[in-house]
């Protein structure tokens, strides 16, 4: 399964982004579904989280500024950023785990996404 995100770019301090992340193969299910982040110099770090029951979780810097969803029939997860701050500068990645059906035959499969650049400066 490949995943394909995009939505990236260059963002005033204040500014939203959406970014998003489409799954192509032979996904029947996305189960759970993940932004991370890497910033210059630093580790990648989780951004936020959702289950196929939507369920989600944010790490602390981002709460009430992100919001993640996801539509399994697009097989599509989206990070919509509002309130962009200079520290969210970093390249995003999206990380999907779920089910695949190829050949009559279910599998199981964790992909990543290529990153896409969000850089925020004034």
């Amino acid at each position: 399964v490949q995943l394909q995100a995009s939505g990236g770019g260059l963002v005033e301090p204040g500014g939203s982004l959406r970014l998003s992340c489409v799954a192509s193969g032979e996904v029947v299910s996305m189960n759970l579904m993940n932004w991370y982040r890497q910033a210059p110099g630093k580790q990648r770090e989780a951004v936020a989280t959702t289950t196929y029951d939507s369920k989600t979780n944010y790490t602390d810097s981002v709460k009430g500024r992100f919001t993640i969803s996801s539509d399994n029939t697009k097989k599509t997860i989206y990070l919509q950023m509002n309130n962009l701050k200079p520290e969210d500068t970093a390249v995003y990645y999206c990380n999907v785990e779920g089910i695949t059906l190829k050949r009559g035959r279910f599998g199981s499969f964790q992909s990543w996404g290529q990153g896409t650049l969000v850089t925020v400066s004034s």
